[in-house]
């Protein structure tokens, strides 16, 4: 990739709309936007102001035909998105002028942007780091205000920040270990680790905070994977309604309606729920119904968490056991339904199955317990460790691992401390930790692997 060339894209979704954006970027952008339009106030286009909106027409260079009014806006740089010249076109949101607009641009003198080459313009000029320019796409794609607020903290540089400060510390103390290694003559070996094995204790305090987020921001940023189980006819199907607050399965008083994988989002108190509701789990001679079971068991083993489904109105059997039995070192909550009717499931006896997991008496027909049920989620997700949307959280895999990795290393330079060894091992551990931390800033990071990271954005962003 050139980065001296200019690019162009649609950068608002196609179909009908109120507007639609053309988006260009690059040394000649302001050239290219000169060759199509033509301003109301007949000032020409590379005159116009930075940052002020001006009302025109793009008309074909070829024939002068007007093709669409539009509104036009420059962006000289480092003043931009991309810290590049940005000319942003904003017309009528139909595919017809869109469509055109974008092939004059193209016809103009720029090329088509690839996914992701406008975020990544952005960080190969500075303007953001790599963990910002990822943030980008999860604030597009957040699915809730809590995922949305993460992915913002994130882009306004609140994680780059803590690493930042992290690798400075880092490097300071590799710079000070390799002098005492360059200069023995000044006896400051014992010393220099003394001092080295203070800071790391500190900035492994940071890394273990950021790591204690991780498990919540990755459930912001991907949702929680929820699986709805249970026998055939307790109210599974209910409870998925009863969440999204519409009929979305199908609910019968026959046993083994749902037999396929019924997979939704549920915005529960800011988390994203990714809740598929299963068949019922029974031995059946049924074909197409024990398909449903095995997938349910095969979705029972992937889940995040687990919520099962016991029906009050009845005793508990040998499946509802041995069920129960499988949540053994799972996250589960049991939600003992139907508590409108006449008990006779012995609520005792499913505690001393699984005494370790939260249980829950719901009517999902009278839409009690459904509030509980959704604090009791809010509770299991963060875990007293962040309040949703503040502070910094780690919502990256990617990141977590970097940290994780780092940590690991300053673990190993502690223990090289306390065994005595010469600081030339110290420094290795220390280095290691260094270049983890700033695969996330993306200052240690090879090539192939950011282009992988910008690919999976959108063309025009």
């Amino acid at each position: 990739m050139f980065i001296n060339d200019t690019i162009a894209a649609i950068s608002t979704p196609m179909g009908e709309g109120g507007i639609g954006i053309i988006r260009i970027s690059g040394k000649d952008a302001l050239q290219v936007a000169e060759k199509i339009i033509r301003l109301r106030s007949h000032k020409a286009v590379g005159e116009i102001t930075s940052h002020t909106v001006h009302y025109g027409f793009v008309c074909d260079p070829m024939t002068d035909e007007k093709v669409d009014e539009v509104l036009a806006v420059f962006m000289q740089n480092p003043r931009s998105y991309t810290a590049e010249d940005v000319f942003e076109i904003h017309c009528h949101g139909g595919l017809i002028p869109i469509k055109r607009i974008y092939d004059l641009t193209l016809k103009s003198g720029a090329r088509p942007a690839e996914p992701g080459e406008f975020t990544k313009r952005a960080f190969l000029n500075g303007r953001i780091d790599l963990s910002q320019a990822e943030a980008v796409i999860d604030l597009i794609r957040a699915k809730t205000d809590a995922g949305s607020r993460a992915a913002l903290g994130q882009l306004e540089g609140r994680l780059s920040t803590q690493i930042k400060q992290v690798r400075d510390t880092l490097l300071e103390m590799i710079a000070y270990a390799e002098a005492a290694i360059d200069f023995p003559e000044e006896d400051i070996e014992e010393m220099t680790a003394a001092q080295i094995a203070e800071r790391i204790a500190k900035s492994n305090l940071v890394l273990e905070h950021l790591l204690d987020t991780a498990s919540s921001g990755r459930v912001l940023r991907e949702g929680l994977h929820t699986v709805i189980v249970g026998k055939p006819n307790v109210g599974k199907s209910s409870l998925l309604n009863a969440l999204l607050g519409e009929n979305r399965a199908i609910v019968t008083d026959i046993p083994g309606t749902t037999r396929d994988i019924i997979e939704e989002y549920i915005n529960i108190k800011g988390i994203p729920l990714r809740i598929v509701d299963t068949a019922g789990v029974r031995e059946t001679e049924d074909v197409i119904e024990k398909i449903g079971v095995e997938k349910a068991r095969e979705l029972f083993q992937q889940a995040d968490l687990i919520l099962m489904v016991l029906d009050m109105s009845r005793p508990l059997d040998i499946e509802d056991h041995k069920l129960l039995l499988e949540l053994t070192n799972r996250p589960a909550v049991i939600l003992l339904n139907k508590a409108d009717l006449p008990v006779l499931l012995d609520e005792q006896q499913v505690r001393s199955i699984v005494p370790d997991k939260p249980i829950l008496l719901i009517s999902i027909a009278e839409n009690r317990g459904m509030a509980l049920l959704e604090e009791q989620i809010l509770s299991m997700v963060y875990q007293g460790t962040v309040v949703g949307g503040e502070g910094t959280i780690v919502t990256n895999a990617r990141h977590q691992q970097a940290i994780q990795n780092a940590h690991s290393s300053l673990v190993e330079a502690v223990q090289s401390i306390d065994s005595k060894m010469p600081l030339d091992c110290i420094v290795v551990d220390l280095r290691a930790a260094w270049e983890s931390l700033g695969q996330i800033s993306g200052d240690t990071l090879g090539e192939d692997i950011i282009d992988q990271i910008f690919s999976t954005f959108c063309i025009g962003k």
